[in-house]
């Protein structure tokens, strides 16, 4: 990766990305790779499962006492929700329906996002492709913590708080990094969701919506499944910036803990993610990697050399370089997996 200045706040390198040089070693090795790539539209088969089931589950809890909801909210609808959390990250690169089909990913990201409470599918998709496109970049990747987040949440219980309100710290600081013009598709988004939340309340009342806000803030913040927010790119191991996760939670998140192997091919659907590992195991294998978020999460909030600042940081292209824009980025993005083709 290149040579560390070593911080208590970040660790700063000057060197570029690792996955864009492994993505071409690994495809110029194994080129038959190329064939994982697509889409996959059983996925929309788990959405729409999830989506009736946390719909059911609220219209059944209407009448619950409250100590009931949030544990249910917590357990059933937590859980759910994060999962269609992760469906929306693997809509925002189209690998439900494929890149020629571009709405009909947008329109199951909108259905996704119903039981969540809050307009999130297109704002994720606007934000989260800079997180591959510059990773660990200063300005660009909002993935990364503030300087106030490392200032307020470095001791054991400011990691612990940091878990906790995870979901408001990943909502807001886009906005005051990095802040986008308003997409059309936002305000649809956010007139779908008003809609469907609406809609919910009248006909069964307000501890129904509820339930769906408070199962996006529980399974979003202290939560098994919230060990992947942590898992991806905080250094445990100096040397490594991203790492991936090889546990049970894979088969109910889309494969999200291939971590490696998604930076490495966003354009392949995470069912198709362990092949890439099988096929090229010498690139993967001495990789770190956790088999528990669980851990993770105790071991981000017990161990004192890793905290917010525990990311790899680069200066950021602004000023330097002529951004690409989102498309020419897939664009160059196709032309890279598309050369091995040649060589066939």
């Amino acid at each position: 990766m290149g040579q560390y200045i070593t911080t208590h706040e970040f660790y700063h390198v000057y060197t570029d990305e690792p996955h864009a040089t492994r993505r071409k070693e690994i495809l110029k090795k194994y080129p038959e790779i190329k064939q994982l790539m697509g889409h996959d539209w059983l996925m929309s088969v788990q959405v729409i499962i999830s989506v009736i089931t946390q719909i059911i589950v609220a219209i059944l809890l209407r009448e619950a006492s409250w100590l009931k909801l949030i544990c249910f909210a917590y357990v059933i609808g937590g859980t759910i929700n994060h999962t269609l959390s992760l469906a929306l990250h693997e809509l925002t690169h189209n690998l439900a329906f494929g890149h020629s089909r571009p709405m009909s990913n947008r329109i199951l990201g909108f259905f996704a996002n119903l039981p969540l409470g809050v307009p999130a599918s297109i704002t994720l998709k606007k934000y989260h492709l800079d997180h591959h496109r510059f990773q660990g970049d200063t300005i660009y990747d909002t993935d990364i913590p503030t300087r106030l987040e490392v200032f307020l949440f470095s001791s054991r219980i400011g990691k612990l708080i940091f878990l906790i309100i995870m979901p408001l710290l990943y909502s807001c600081r886009p906005l005051f990094i990095l802040p986008k013009a308003i997409h059309l598709l936002e305000i649809v988004n956010l007139i779908i969701a008003f809609m469907f939340n609406s809609l919910m309340f009248y006909f069964f009342g307000g501890k129904t919506l509820s339930y769906f806000l408070l199962s996006t803030a529980l399974g979003l913040s202290l939560h098994p499944i919230s060990g992947h927010f942590i898992a991806e790119h905080y250094v445990f191991q100096q040397g490594y910036e991203t790492y991936s996760y090889y546990g049970p939670l894979n088969a109910i998140t889309y494969n999200v803990g291939y971590h490696n192997e998604h930076h490495d091919f966003p354009y392949i659907p995470g069912r198709n993610l362990p092949k890439v590992r099988k096929i090229a195991a010498e690139y993967y294998d001495y990789l770190p990697s956790y088999t528990s978020w669980i851990k993770v999460l105790y071991d981000f909030v017990t161990n004192d050399n890793v905290g917010p600042w525990a990311r790899v940081t680069r200066p950021t292209k602004i000023g330097h370089i002529q951004v690409p824009s989102q498309q020419e980025y897939e664009q160059q993005l196709q032309t890279t997996v598309n050369e091995p083709k040649k060589q066939d």
